[in-house]
């Protein structure tokens, strides 16, 4: 009778911890999982963040907006037109200085409203002040993984192209840089960003007015570059053809 009393005891203990064990993997389970979800939705939200950002761009380079590209190009181009007038050192400060002016105005001019009317509205700059505007760790390792892979991509092509793994691209190579030091001749980094920044804003508005223009010209640019670079591979010898075909 003891033996049997004992038996059913130890039985009795094996099931509790069987339940305890399973109900500890069931909870590992789920922390996992949650944790697995949490991150998950946080990498979605950079990759999200990082699309609505380009979205954005584009939107302005295309007017979607007319108010908001207007603002968008006169700013970028003032501020490049004031870096290369001026040093950088100096654009900086002016534009902060310029910042400071705005806002302790305004807020000089709400505290006088509010004393005078005796309004308790509070700061005015409260909501951009409680705004969430720090960067999460999965924002910064999305980009430096995405930026890793152009890195990778731009080490690899270059190395193709310097050690003439094809001879074709290699020559299309030279010609652009022997083209870039009669640019650089001309132009400085600022003059090419500056014209970068009009061209983004007014080829969209340009392309489509003159859309069927532009497409025929550019198709026929196309078709007489191609000739000319099959012209080129034909007077080249078998043994880089070959090397181009492989």
């Amino acid at each position: 009778m003891t033996s049997e009393v004992a038996q059913t005891a130890l039985q009795t203990c094996r099931e509790t911890s069987a339940l305890h064990t399973e109900e500890k993997e069931k909870m590992a389970d789920s922390t996992s999982s949650c944790s697995d979800s949490s991150s998950s939705s946080s990498n979605n939200c950079s990759s999200s963040s990082l699309r609505d950002l380009t979205r954005s761009a584009l939107q302005l380079g295309h007017w979607k907006e007319p108010k908001k590209s207007a603002v968008a190009f006169g700013v970028s181009l003032l501020i490049l037109v004031s870096v290369a007038t001026l040093s950088v050192i100096s654009v900086v400060s002016y534009l902060l200085l310029t910042c400071l002016c705005v806002t302790i105005t305004f807020r000089v001019y709400k505290s006088v409203l509010q004393a005078v009317q005796k309004s308790e509205e509070g700061h005015p700059f409260r909501s951009q002040l409680q705004r969430d505007i720090s960067v999460s760790c999965e924002s910064v390792r999305l980009l430096a993984d995405q930026s890793l892979i152009h890195l990778n991509w731009f080490s690899s092509q270059t190395r193709r192209l310097v050690l003439v793994e094809d001879l074709v691209d290699s020559l299309k190579l030279a010609a652009v840089m022997w083209m870039m030091t009669y640019v650089g001749a001309i132009f400085n980094g600022v003059t090419i960003l500056i014209l970068a920044d009009i061209i983004f804003f007014t080829t969209p508005l340009i392309y489509q007015k003159k859309k069927t223009q532009i497409d025929g010209y550019i198709e026929l640019i196309r078709s007489r570059v191609e000739e000319k670079l099959h012209k080129l591979q034909d007077r080249l010898p078998g043994a880089v053809r070959r090397t181009k075909a492989e």
